[in-house]
């Protein structure tokens, strides 16, 4: 029996109808979801639409079934770029299975077969396009192995030349390896074979390493559901290191007997603020394959999980602080603005400014928008701090070149766009800063990393030069994600304070380590009311038998308003929280292994902190008043960080 729900909640699954192998795409904004067969108007892949993940209203069918009458449509996924959108789904008899593409230019349907086949395999399904950051594209894909020890379906990888064409040379990324990956002992229309199962990839990538996730096993058994691989380079030599072996590490989402059945077939979006991740899948529910989303993050030490599937309630995906329908006509600077449909439009013809945040510190913006047709004009974003000090993001469509510089002392730099770049097409900019450090990517490439800019709170408009310019979206989430990609902290606003501590970036890990008892320190000094705070942790070594660590937050005066204290106390590990006045200690000695990251959180809400470790509670305790300082301690031992991410809620 569900759960009830509770405000600012959800059950799973989120949609009532079923909608198997379900994929979401965010955008300009909105989600579109598309499953596997027939819907009801006739056509082929029902679509859903969402704001917030959670509350979905269906549009139809994507597209027209094929004039051959073949009966079977699959797992569809659906990709954006440059101003059409591309529906790659497997089709055929169930037996004889081929991937396929179809194309549109929205996101809610109308899309037409190209008449393109991508695969040459008998058996190829499960289509999924992975973008690189430096612009390649591959497809990702299931087909059958007959020759493998494990013998079954695995899956692949290939070049794609274009939308439309694949280099033909697939190479094996994760085939069977393990016993929970048996679909059939005794598969009878194999010939009887004892048949495994891995299918349904999805791609992510995070500090260089490339991680695959997939479906394996049969969903009738308690063993399926989803593990994942990874590989430091797409392009390996063997297969992907795969992390579940079905007897000491399970696949991070699976059944679980009488509350979630064959949870499977997921792909991954980001929540509303663009900070949090949801895994998104499909589980067996009233005989149904339904629609299901959890919290899902990287851990560190190349690990994944998912926040537990279940039939519990849990919080619903949070939004940005900022978002397009806050902006109004009191935002403009200059020139020419109109709000209608939706969108904001500046005029054609002369200079116009509007400001989309003011005052902001650290942040990520993600930002959807075109150029008017008629537009030659540039169109960017620009930055003014507190100081005085200007910088720009300036697009060039017509000379397919994008610009960061200065202009106070007249610095820049450029890279050009890709040939075709369609500068009436929707784009998406995305832009994190944290303190002096400001990174930018366009749609799927990074254009500039790691450039340092003034210290203080930002102004930031959106312009359009001798031309119109339309923002058909804008999302601010206020805070920060440290991944330690770099040495270079105190340009992030990071500053060590601890005596005779060791202290050092090394692969993407800071350590943070203490010998003398004094305790190591590293502080961050930026703080939100309400707050999320996410860190990625393993202890290295200890120097003696009393060592602990701890996150402390303190005010302006000095108090300490808050403190999680991570400690060993000779036979179990030990969070204390203090604060209020009030401590409370719970064993964690399960959660905490000797090199092994972990994923810690830290929230507060509504005057209470709440502690978990990758979606298991650990427990909570009152809030004090606020704090404007973070600083990780370490004492007597070594401790490393694979993330730190704070985010405003």
């Amino acid at each position: 029996m569900l759960g009830e729900k509770a405000e600012n909640s959800f059950i799973n699954p989120v949609f009532e109808r079923s909608f198997p192998d379900p994929f979401i795409l965010k955008f300009a904004g909105e989600y579109f979801a598309y499953c596997t067969g027939l819907w009801d108007d006739g056509r082929v892949f029902g679509v859903l639409r969402s704001v917030d993940l959670i509350n979905w209203t269906e549009l139809g069918g994507a597209m027209s079934r094929l004039a051959s009458d073949v009966p079977f449509y699959w797992a569809p996924e659906v990709t954006y770029s440059n101003g059409k959108f591309y529906l790659y789904y497997s089709v055929g008899n169930e037996t004889l299975m081929e991937i396929r593409v179809a194309v549109s230019e929205r996101p809610d349907g109308g899309f037409e077969d190209s008449g393109h086949i991508l695969t040459s395999e008998d058996f190829a399904i499960d289509p999924h396009v992975f973008s690189d950051d430096d612009g390649r594209r591959f497809l990702f894909y299931a087909t059958d192995f007959l020759e493998h020890e494990y013998i079954g379906t695995g899956t692949v990888f290939d070049e794609m030349l274009d939308p439309y064409k694949l280099r033909g040379q697939p190479k094996p990324v994760t085939r069977a390896q393990f016993d929970w990956q048996i679909y059939d002992p005794n598969r009878r229309e194999k010939g009887g074979v004892r048949w495994h199962t891995v299918e349904g990839p999805f791609v992510l990538k995070r500090k260089g390493v490339y991680y695959e996730m997939f479906s394996g096993g049969n969903w009738q058994k308690p063993t399926y559901g989803v593990s994942f691989a990874v590989s430091d380079r797409i392009n390996a030599e063997g297969e992907w290191e795969q992390f579940a072996d079905g007897k000491k590490l399970f696949p991070i989402l699976r059944t679980i007997p009488d509350m979630v059945i064959g949870p499977g077939h997921n792909s991954v979006v980001r929540g509303p603020n663009n900070r949090e991740l949801y895994c998104v899948y499909h589980q067996w529910h009233c005989g149904e394959r339904k629609l299901s989303i959890d919290r899902m993050d990287f851990a560190g030490g190349k690990r994944l999980y998912v926040a537990g599937a279940g039939n519990n309630c849990r919080t619903a995906p949070r939004f940005s602080q900022i978002c397009l329908n806050s902006i109004g006509v009191s935002n403009i600077t200059s020139g020419g603005w109109d709000f209608s449909d939706g969108k904001i439009t500046s005029s054609i013809g002369s200079a116009c400014e509007i400001v989309l945040a003011d005052k902001e510190e650290s942040f990520l913006l993600e930002t959807s928008f075109r150029s008017a047709p008629e537009s030659s004009g540039n169109t960017g974003l620009r930055f003014t701090s507190e100081s005085g000090d200007r910088f720009y993001l300036n697009l060039d469509g017509a000379a397919n070149t994008a610009e960061f510089g200065k202009y106070d002392d007249g610095r820049k730099a450029a890279v050009r766009l890709a040939d075709d770049f369609n500068r009436f097409a929707v784009h998406l900019l995305r832009v994190e800063r944290t303190h002096r450090e400001v990174r930018f990517w366009l749609d799927d490439r990074e254009l500039f990393k790691e450039t340092e800019i003034a210290a203080g709170r930002l102004t930031i408009s959106f312009f359009s030069e001798s031309g119109g310019a339309e923002i058909s979206a804008f999302e601010l989430t206020r805070g920060y994600e440290e991944l330690f990609e770099n040495d270079k902290l105190a340009r992030r606003g990071w500053i060590e304070t601890g005596e005779k501590a060791e202290f050092g970036v090394e692969n993407g890990i800071l350590k943070l380590g203490d010998r003398s008892g004094s305790s190591a320190k590293l502080e961050k000094l930026e703080y939100f009311d309400d707050q999320e705070i996410a860190v990625n942790i393993a202890i290295s070594e200890s120097f003696s038998g009393d060592f602990d660590f701890a996150f402390e937050f303190t005010a302006d005066s000095g108090e300490i308003a808050a403190e999680f204290v991570f400690g060993f106390d000779g036979s179990f590990w030990n969070l204390t929280a203090n604060s209020d006045g009030k401590s409370k200690t719970f064993k964690i000695s399960d959660l905490i292994e000797t090199n092994f990251f972990r994923q810690f959180i830290f929230k507060r809400t509504a005057a209470v902190w709440k502690l978990t470790c990758e979606g298991m509670p650990i427990g909570e305790i009152e809030a004090a008043g606020n704090a404007m300082r973070m600083t990780i301690k370490a004492r007597n031992c070594t401790v490393g960080f694979d993330m730190v991410r704070v985010t405003a809620i």
